[in-house]
């Protein structure tokens, strides 16, 4: 019997949720799992990514294959790695908080303060409009003064 690592899809229709099994690789997508060993959610900003470490290792030892998406999981949490006996990966960053976010933007609108060519003009001047306007009236008094 040939045991696979896959996703089973979990989640209302825009918003999915996967568990990570190992299931017989000719059962379908959501069907029976011989085991759950992780939690995959990547609506979630960052995403949710838990993998029992220990268990994936044994299933990996004994043969259970991964498929692509689970693969990538994998090596994002390291397991992979071990069970290859590479070097484990740089550790997954962490967004900016709200605060950094803040301290960033404040500290760009200071730099923008400096310059004075910058404050307050408008990126597409407006006078092109009327200039178009102005082109436009001239012709047709010239044709009311020929005719």
């Amino acid at each position: 019997m040939a045991v696979k690592i896959k996703l089973k899809r979990l989640g209302k229709i825009r918003s999915p949720h996967y568990r990570i099994v190992v299931a017989d690789s000719r059962t379908r997508r959501d069907g029976r799992a011989i085991e759950e060993i992780g939690l995959y959610h990547p609506v979630q900003n960052p995403s949710r990514i838990e993998v029992n470490s220990e268990r994936a290792q044994y299933w990996l030892s004994v043969g259970a294959q991964p498929t692509e998406p689970v693969m990538a999981i994998l090596k994002l949490t390291g397991d992979w790695q071990a069970h290859k006996g590479l070097p484990a990966p740089a550790p997954l960053l962490q967004p900016e908080t709200k605060a950094d976010k803040r301290a960033s933007f404040d500290a760009f609108a200071k730099t923008l303060e400096g310059g004075d060519e910058s404050k307050g003009e408008a990126i597409t001047p407006k006078a092109k409009k009327a200039d178009k306007k102005a082109d436009e009236a001239p012709a047709e008094s010239a044709e009311s003064t020929e005719a």
